[in-house]
């Protein structure tokens, strides 16, 4: 069966969340989604570590973590440089990918994380969708969402839950990935 892997790291919940509402999005579309994680060691992961054979039979990928100084944090950033392997069979090539990620504070280096987490993709010959600007919440949310992936800021009423537009576009997101790798794959 074709699914898309939705692959994350999140030391207090709030990307496992976006990660989530991915996974919604892409399952609207009749696809299946493999949500994994890269470790399981805080209490609010749920989710199963990823395998290769995850990354190697995924027809897309969606990769997040939270923000660490405008970056990805060490763990994802750790299983990305391991994946060399993939890299020389070529596994990843011509699948598409999005990024998100979750931060602290508005200004926390979001967009610079969503960046760094595309550098490897493209190493890998992935092709890489954002968030156009066809969509209404990225001219009006107040929280997180950019052209360069879904995303939330911990603050103030959204500490522990999505604000709607930060929900609206990862669900846009993962329908969007859905609907690439199908068009892809046919």
């Amino acid at each position: 069966m074709s699914y898309i892997l939705v692959l994350y790291y999140s030391q207090h919940g709030a990307t496992k969340k976006l990660a989530e509402r991915i996974a919604m999005g892409i399952e609207s579309e009749n696809l299946e989604a493999r949500v994994r994680t890269v470790s399981t060691e805080h209490p609010s992961v749920h989710h199963s570590v990823v395998s290769e054979q995850d990354l190697e039979q995924c027809i897309g990928l969606a990769l997040g973590s939270p923000t660490r100084f405008g970056q990805m944090a060490w763990r994802l950033q750790k299983f990305m440089q391991n994946t060399s392997a993939q890299w020389l069979k070529g596994v990843l090539e011509d699948k598409p990918a999005i990024v998100f990620t979750s931060s602290s504070s508005m200004h926390g280096g979001q967009e610079s994380t969503l960046l760094s987490m595309a550098l490897p993709l493209l190493h890998h010959g992935m092709l890489l969708s954002g968030i156009p600007y066809s969509a209404p919440e990225l001219h009006q949310t107040t929280t997180g969402g950019s052209p360069y992936g879904a995303s939330h800021v911990v603050q103030n009423e959204y500490a522990d839950k999505l604000s709607d537009d930060e929900k609206k576009l990862a669900f846009e997101s993962g329908k969007r990935l859905a609907r690439l790798a199908r068009k892809l794959k046919e």
